[in-house]
């Protein structure tokens, strides 16, 4: 089912505190530019269960990294980087539907007959959930022209009901400053009772206001806290923030092992960051068992999710090959692909230039076969 469409909380967040990531890199080439964020993927408004919904947390933007010798080193080293600001997941708008008529029709796609249903039990029965579902078909526009105004007005009524999820709506509404003026203390107040009442969603924006000093005096400690809670939950972006804050000591005592017990978790629930940081743990054994053919692994995965770093690190692993047989194509295509989002690399780009002319047409079609850029007959 479509949820919530994630709003981003911190989009300007610049941390001043120490840095709570640890951007990866192997053997980082000298003065590359930054790679710039992917772009947002649009939704569909397809339904599915509540409960799966998630928004993989935004790419940290890589640190200018130190001029390397001369030869290629296929060595995963780690550099640290400013906290990121992952933006907030979706929210799902029921708990535990109970093979709810609403829900049911909502979760089909059918808009409509789930707004009839809702209206019913919203206005008859006082059903908060139903409130919520209301507040999510007008805030989506689905089976119904899209109204903020009223998606407030109805989320409001749900959390005066008491509704952890028409809460965290509601918050993100008022941050954003959608279906009414932008009012942040009743956000701050809305994300701490929805966060007691158990919703990690809630807990893990709180933990960014903590961070970012502005809404809420910044206060590493509390935002540790506060992520915790969430990770425990199976949250996977806190689950990745809290494991960046273990790599560092921030609010937290410094400890290697619980970060990549995070990492792990996170990598395993998708989070594209955290497999590209699990698989530099993996393949330099730091907190876990080297193992070089899984870390490989998780970086194809993640590169084939549109990871610059993770596609500039699997470059480097397979035109150096470490861990797997040496592909320089495949390798230097992967080079290719990061740099067009920015995650350039001087030295792939001289490895790039010592190929033959047939070669390095492969590597240029292979490329652009990926980034959707090659002509009809490169396709074929």
């Amino acid at each position: 089912m479509k949820l919530l469409r994630p709003i981003s909380l911190l989009a300007s967040l610049l941390m001043t505190m120490a840095g709570a990531t640890a951007q990866v890199s192997l053997t980082p080439p000298a003065a590359q530019p930054p790679a710039s964020p992917p772009a947002a993927k649009k939704e569909a408004p397809k339904p599915k269960a509540p409960t799966a919904a998630k928004k993989p947390a935004a790419t940290p933007t890589p640190t200018p990294a130190p001029a390397p010798a001369a030869p290629l080193k296929p060595v995963i080293t780690t550099k640290p980087t400013a906290t990121p600001a992952p933006s907030p997941s979706p929210t799902p708008t029921f708990d535990d539907p109970n093979v709810d008529n609403v829900y049911g029709a909502y979760q089909r796609g059918l808009y409509k007959t789930a707004f009839d249903l809702a209206i019913t039990r919203a206005q008859y029965n006082g059903d908060a959930k139903a409130m919520t579902m209301l507040g999510e078909l007008y805030a989506n526009g689905l089976g119904i022209k899209r109204n903020y105004a009223k998606a407030a007005e109805w989320y409001q009524r749900a959390a005066d009901a008491g509704d952890r999820e028409a809460m965290f709506a509601l918050a993100m509404m008022r941050l954003s400053g959608r279906g009414g003026a932008t009012n942040r203390d009743q956000a701050v107040k809305l994300l701490a009772s929805s966060a007691k009442l158990g919703n990690p969603k809630a807990a893990y924006n709180l933990a960014l206001l903590y961070l970012d000093g502005n809404t809420l005096p910044q206060d590493p400690r509390r935002a540790a806290e506060l992520l915790r809670g969430a990770a425990d939950a199976g949250n996977p972006e806190a689950q990745y923030a809290l494991a960046t804050f273990y790599k560092e000591g921030t609010g937290v005592p410094k400890d290697i092992d619980k970060a990549v017990r995070l990492l792990q978790a996170a990598a395993l629930a998708d989070n594209v960051d955290a497999e590209v940081e699990y698989a530099i743990a993996l393949f330099n054994g730091t907190g876990t068992p080297k193992n070089q053919a899984a870390a490989v692994a998780l970086l194809r995965k993640a590169a084939r999710q549109n990871s610059p770093i993770a596609q500039n690190r699997l470059a480097r692993v397979l035109v150096s090959g470490l861990g797997v047989p040496v592909d320089k194509i495949e390798g230097l295509k992967w080079h290719l692909v990061a740099k067009t989002a920015g995650k350039g690399d001087p030295e792939l780009d001289e490895r790039l230039s010592e190929l033959s002319p047939e070669d390095r047409a492969k590597v240029d079609a292979a490329a652009k076969k990926w980034t959707g850029t090659a002509g009809p007959t490169a396709n074929k």
